[in-house]
């Protein structure tokens, strides 16, 4: 990621103003949300719309090169929900790499949740601890992911270590 992006128009929200994205994000991670009592603030993060929960980003809304819209939780958003769906595991030899920002390649794909189709945003999560590493746009399928032995296989956003991760309010 590494631009010079700042946090613009940031205000708080109330629930029922973001209810539909968080219904849309609960339905393609297969969570359950919870956010009552928590302070609520929308903020734009360069071309990305974000939701604060008590001062953390935790979800984020963003187009893909065909000007989709896609919703979907931050690593800090994630380590929150460890279940969620649409997850790539990669081996340790993976980590490095992906901590500088760098792609991630299919040779360091160890196992991925078969529902995930080519072209939506997926997280990365070491396959020792489970834990969220990246999160990107899957450049193949699931069962693709898996099955292939070299080439790219996520075009990285955002990773642990970087702005977005750093970012305090």
């Amino acid at each position: 990621m590494s631009k010079n992006w700042s946090i613009r128009k940031r205000r708080p929200v109330r629930r029922k103003n973001i209810a539909p994205l968080l219904k849309e994000l609960e339905k393609a991670l297969k969570i359950d949300l919870s956010v009552d009592g928590a302070f609520l603030e929308m903020a734009e993060y360069g071309p990305w719309k974000m939701v604060f929960v008590d001062k953390i980003a935790k979800t984020v809304e963003l187009n893909n090169d065909e000007n989709e819209r896609f919703v979907f939780l931050t690593l800090r958003g994630l380590l929150d929900y460890p279940d969620s769906a649409k997850w790539i595991e990669v081996d340790h030899g993976a980590i490095p790499f992906l901590m500088n920002g760098a792609d991630c390649m299919v040779a360091g794909v160890q196992a991925a949740d078969q529902d995930i189709v080519k072209g939506e945003l997926v997280w990365i999560r070491d396959m020792t601890h489970k834990k969220p590493l990246a999160i990107g746009w899957s450049l193949l399928d699931g069962k693709e992911m898996t099955a292939a032995t070299k080439g790219k296989g996520i075009k990285t956003l955002h990773w642990v270590g970087d702005e977005l991760w750093e970012m305090e309010l």
